[in-house]
């Protein structure tokens, strides 16, 4: 059995799978976060998880995708493994993303079709499906005569985010984890991991506080993201819809019990208020141009949170003056946290890491 103790500061995505993979590896692991386990308004909560490697590739570059890719393997295996433990399932779908836009808007989405074919690798252009209006509709009904046409992009998904966090908390207590719940972190530093409330030895200590990290990596900064939770009964989507806008690309997310995730804004701002009026009447006008039924929609939540992005917008696992650190997973948390978190993993066990699922 591994013997070895690991400190994690930080329970939000990052810290928590980190944790649970650890944990199931034999390993002692202590977790600490400033913050309580339910909390929503915290960047993991506030996600909409959409698994989508190809429409990110339109905004981001080739190591991201290949995380991407790599996390769309991960996933199914992991939410599986989690639910070995009894806990309660997570919703995950994987039928693909449809990306439309409003006649008006009609070159952004040839502009964002133009660039996917650029950059994706030749292997992975067949995923991508130009629709027309009769395609269109056969894919998404709840959309049959709203648009002339649009992309279907295969096998991406999405999962429930919140219950994922909330199936993990459970899994991780059932393994033994010593969770130290509303502990400030002071400082991360090499076997050790100092609170307000004193300073807890580790034989390893890894920092995934995300833009609380900021003091111990300066090339931090946090990105403001805005996100809007409703309830509507009037339209059923089978999968995210990504509308293309010369401003701002909307996302609409299915969940279940009718609800959908809207968003989202990103402003470079580390402001924490509460989302602005501005961003308010851009989620939900575009959301009801989507759909009019949209319109009668009841808002559930209104939710803003910080990303922790370094310069380049790629995820990061560093060893730095003893401690390992991961972060800067911006706006791609969910798409690649399974295979930035499974490189840590194995580096932490002294295990190779698997390069197929």
């Amino acid at each position: 059995m591994n013997t070895l103790h690991i400190g994690i500061a930080g329970a939000g995505l990052a810290g928590r799978t980190l944790a649970w993979r650890l944990l199931r590896a034999g390993c002692r692991v202590s977790l600490f976060d400033s913050r309580q386990r339910a909390e929503l308004d915290t960047a993991s909560m506030t996600a909409a998880a959409m698994l989508s490697p190809l429409a990110e590739l339109a905004v981001s570059d080739d190591a991201v995708f290949a995380l991407g890719q790599r996390s769309m393997q991960l996933w199914p295996r992991w939410i599986a493994e989690l639910a070995e433990g009894g806990g309660a399932p997570v919703y995950f779908r994987q039928q693909g993303t449809l990306v439309v836009a409003h006649a008006p808007d009609q070159t952004s989405l040839e502009h964002f079709s133009r660039l996917l074919h650029h950059k994706l690798p030749e292997a992975c252009r067949a995923q991508v499906h130009t629709l027309d209006a009769a395609g269109l509709a056969q894919q998404e009904p709840a959309l049959a005569g709203r648009f002339g046409g649009g992309l279907f992009l295969d096998s991406e998904g999405q999962l429930a985010n919140e219950q994922w966090m909330a199936a993990l908390a459970t899994e991780i207590d059932r393994l033994g984890v010593a969770w130290h719940e509303g502990q400030a972190v002071d400082r991360v530093e090499e076997g050790r991991i100092v609170c307000a409330s004193g300073t807890h030895a580790v034989d390893v200590a890894v920092d995934a506080r995300g833009v609380g990290s900021k003091a111990q990596w300066p090339q931090l900064r946090g990105v403001r993201g805005e996100v809007l939770r409703v309830e509507c009964h009037g339209v059923t989507l089978q999968r995210p819809v990504r509308l293309m806008h010369p401003r701002y690309a909307l996302y609409v997310v299915p969940r279940p019990d009718h609800q959908f995730v809207v968003g989202a804004t990103e402003l470079e701002s580390e402001d924490t208020g509460p989302v602005t009026l501005r961003s308010t009447l851009e989620l939900g006008s575009a959301l009801h141009s989507l759909h009019p039924a949209f319109g009668e929609a009841r808002v559930l939540r209104l939710s803003a949170a910080l990303r922790p992005a370094l310069d380049d917008n790629r995820p990061a696992v560093a060893l730095r003056d003893g401690v390992w650190h991961i972060n800067g997973l911006y706006r791609h948390g969910y798409l690649c946290a399974p295979a930035v978190i499974d490189k840590l993993a194995h580096k932490l066990l002294g295990t190779d890491s698997e390069e197929k699922a």
